[in-house]
């Protein structure tokens, strides 16, 4: 009798966006050969769950839709791989992993030129979320010590099992007591006081993972108030012209670089700054409205066909020295304060960034905050350097009080028309 081929199944998740797919894809399918020639090395043949599509020109699945077509033609029990060499929408394939009995293998390529890492981590934040077992894998060429042991071991057990000995039980940490008691009152006023987190529509990009269910906030005290970004579309139009060339003045007064041209499907324009100085000012306006004492905006998927990025919205909230709002009876919003604004509507980011700016304070310290995504490392040597070095990047935007010389040392760049077709700047530094 013929020996039985050992088969593995592979799918791959993909963006919503047409264009970050096309543009991804020659790296995905650089991945998917290295990964493929690995598993053949121990005897196991891929079978990829769904082709390459000519007329997309991507073999990635795009929608919820497509991943619970795909999943159903998926025995349940076979071991099944993911592979990510780009960023993901996690519920594209959530679905469908949710009732996989097999082994599941998570797989990421280990590189900075897309956020195939992010991708991954989402993913497997969403599946913990889920309470789905799987495991998790990543290299750069797929052919190291660490790569291809790991993988030996999930085809044998279903299982990899990482080095977690500098991992930390919270309860074997101690603290000074006074710091322990001054958290402890802390918390225990946040709890008391309530506070409002403002989402501008829940569930960025199938964040899963992102969205924390109402029980477990109410029990810090803080309590979700759901937003439409169809609002805040609504209230730009009520900012009247003068109101952002006042913003963008002043933001030239401290100093900022705007790299503006004339193309604005290509680069960055003055009129695409004024649109998020609308936004900044709409922002603040509603979360006045609202008592908010944090925001999210979804932006990428919604707003993003309507008008510019909110990347340098976010920047400019998430600093306590900004250009001043006003409400339509000329009140200064949040006058002298940040309004933390969590990225992408990541109300864990959301929940974190509001604790740090109001106990940071409370020190007598800068709480200007944001949240970074862990995109990449390798070990550099140069400049006085030679160690390895993590490389955390946010999509656009965080807080000039971050940035050597503060906004004299802040540009704004056009975003990628692949993610953001009508264009919009970010709020770029080098961290102090």
């Amino acid at each position: 009798m013929p020996e039985k081929i050992k088969e593995v199944v592979l799918v791959a998740s993909g963006d919503l966006r047409l264009a970050a797919n096309q543009n991804c894809w020659a790296a995905q399918e650089e991945m998917e050969t290295l990964l493929s020639n690995a598993l053949a090395k121990q005897g196991w043949k891929v079978k990829r769950a769904h082709d390459y599509d000519a007329a997309k020109k991507h073999g990635l699945i795009d929608s919820q839709k497509m991943g619970m077509e795909i999943f159903e033609k998926i025995d349940p029990n076979s071991p099944l791989i993911v592979a990510e060499s780009l960023w993901q929408y996690s519920h594209h394939v959530l679905a469908g992993l949710t009732t996989h009995k097999g082994p599941i293998l998570t797989v990421a390529n280990w590189s900075g030129q897309w956020p195939g890492l992010v991708g991954l981590l989402n993913l497997n934040g969403s599946l913990t979320k889920a309470g789905v077992k799987y495991s998790s894998l990543w290299s750069e060429n797929f052919d190291d010590d660490f790569f291809v042991n790991g993988l030996k071991q999930w085809l044998e057990t279903g299982n990899v099992k990482h080095d977690e000995s500098h991992v930390k039980n919270f309860t074997d940490v101690k603290i000074p007591a006074e710091d322990e008691e001054t958290g402890r009152d802390f918390a225990k006023k946040l709890r008391d006081k309530k506070s409002i987190m403002g989402v501008f529509d829940e569930g960025c990009m199938g964040m899963y993972n992102a969205i924390i269910p109402d029980d477990a906030l109410h029990a810090t005290g803080i309590f979700k108030e759901r937003l439409s970004q169809s609002a805040l579309f609504a209230a730009m139009r009520d900012v009247e012209d003068k109101d952002a060339e006042a913003a963008l003045d002043w933001l030239l007064k401290k100093g900022m670089k705007f790299n503006w041209g004339a193309d604005p499907v290509n680069e960055l324009t003055r009129e695409q700054t004024l649109t998020q100085c609308k936004m900044y000012i709409a922002a603040l306006r509603i979360a006045d409205d609202f008592g908010c004492d944090t925001i999210g905006i979804q932006y990428q998927q919604g707003l993003k066909d309507l008008t510019p990025a909110s990347d340098l919205v976010e920047g400019l909230l998430n600093n306590t020295d900004r250009p001043p709002a006003f409400s339509k009876t000329g009140k200064e919003l949040y006058a002298k304060k940040a309004l933390p604004h969590f990225n992408e509507v990541d109300e864990c980011a959301g929940l974190d960034s509001l604790l740090t700016y109001r106990l940071w304070d409370q020190l007598g310290m800068s709480g200007e905050n944001t949240l970074h995504d862990l995109r990449w490392g390798q070990h550099y040597k140069g400049d006085g350097v030679d160690d390895f070095v993590w490389v955390f990047l946010i999509s656009g935007a965080a807080p000039p009080e971050h940035f050597v010389d503060g906004y004299k040392g802040a540009s704004s760049e056009r975003q990628p028309p692949m993610f953001f077709p009508l264009g919009g700047g970010s709020l770029k530094g080098v961290s102090k």
